[in-house]
């Protein structure tokens, strides 16, 4: 994994949860806990607001907004595929609300 999508997944991640451990990101990241604390320390340094405290573990104000760097193709074909099933066995609302997710993913895509 990139370092910048490492990075990313880092805020993601802190941004989804209350309180996240170094270690419990090293294992998610398959990273070790140093490189953890360089990236949380460097993620900090560019203006990301993580704050932490030793022995707890990190965080993020869930109001801070990080826009996505790209879909892999594999998160991709997840979404479709989801998209596609909520299409097929949904209701009227929900089958109009995923076309539209549909076609916002595809304006998207390079």
């Amino acid at each position: 994994m990139r370092r910048a999508d490492r990075l990313f997944q880092i805020v993601q991640h802190l941004r989804a949860r209350r309180l996240t451990t170094a270690a419990q990101l090293s294992d998610w990241l398959g990273v070790s806990q140093r490189t953890v604390y360089r990236d949380v320390r460097d993620l900090s340094l560019s203006g990301v607001p993580v704050q932490g405290e030793a022995g707890v573990g990190y965080r993020i104000d869930r109001a801070y907004d990080l826009t996505p760097l790209m879909f892999t193709r594999d998160e991709v074909e997840a979404v479709v595929v989801g998209l596609r099933m909520a299409e097929a066995f949904t209701g009227p609302s929900l089958r109009s609300a995923a076309r539209m997710a549909l076609d916002k993913v595809a304006l998207t895509l390079p």
